[in-house]
């Protein structure tokens, strides 16, 4: 249930009369419950969507630019070519979202659910990646970029064409230890990967 009904009535009511792309970016939306609406080209941008349902809400280039949403539920939303630039996903659930051609760099997914996300050609540059579940997940032709990626792989995890650096290491179900250097390097090569792993930058 949402936190304050009647902020959510004045979303619906706002996308209702004067269309997503009038939605007002800075707002407050914590807990409420947009599940599937149509939030299509909203600005949504350094606004509060900690913990919102955006279960199955149509989210295709919006704009959520330095937006929160830790702990928010976008289970099977469809975020194509959406901005999450600097966006807090930490603990988001991201189950079957689709961010094909989303923009992700420098976002922070610290223990976020991604299993079965298609991300085929996503932006992750420079974006958190730890403890980042990404089993199932489709990250064909996506980019990193000297990314931490300490995820969780497995071999339903599609990373054909993924290009970049990242870091690792990476958990996967059946080996007994993370994978980091030249055997993570291999993993991703025989998975179609050309994406090369760099060691952690030193703290100066």
């Amino acid at each position: 249930m949402p936190a304050d009904p009647e902020a959510a009535d004045w979303l619906w009511k706002w996308v209702t009369e004067n269309g997503p792309q009038g939605v007002p970016g800075g707002v407050d939306l914590s807990s409420l419950d947009l599940s599937g609406a149509d939030l299509s080209g909203a600005d949504l941008s350094s606004s509060l969507l900690c913990a919102a349902d955006l279960a199955r809400t149509r989210l295709t280039g919006t704009d959520f630019y330095r937006s929160h949403l830790q702990g928010a539920d976008l289970t099977g939303a469809d975020a194509t070519g959406a901005c999450f630039v600097r966006a807090d996903l930490d603990g988001a659930v991201l189950r079957g979202t689709t961010l094909d051609g989303a923009d992700l760099t420098r976002a922070d997914l610290y223990g976020a659910d991604a299993r079965g996300a298609t991300l085929r050609g996503a932006r992750l540059l420079g974006a958190t990646l730890l403890h980042t579940d990404l089993r199932g997940a489709d990250l064909t032709g996506a980019r990193l970029g000297e990314n931490p990626f300490e995820v969780t792989l497995d071999d339903t995890t599609t990373v054909t064409g993924l290009t970049g650096t990242l870091q690792g290491p990476v958990t996967l179900p059946d080996t007994p230890h993370p994978l980091t250097g030249p055997a993570l390097e291999h993993w991703l090569r025989t998975h179609g990967s050309n994406a090369r792993v760099v060691p952690p930058r030193r703290r100066a």
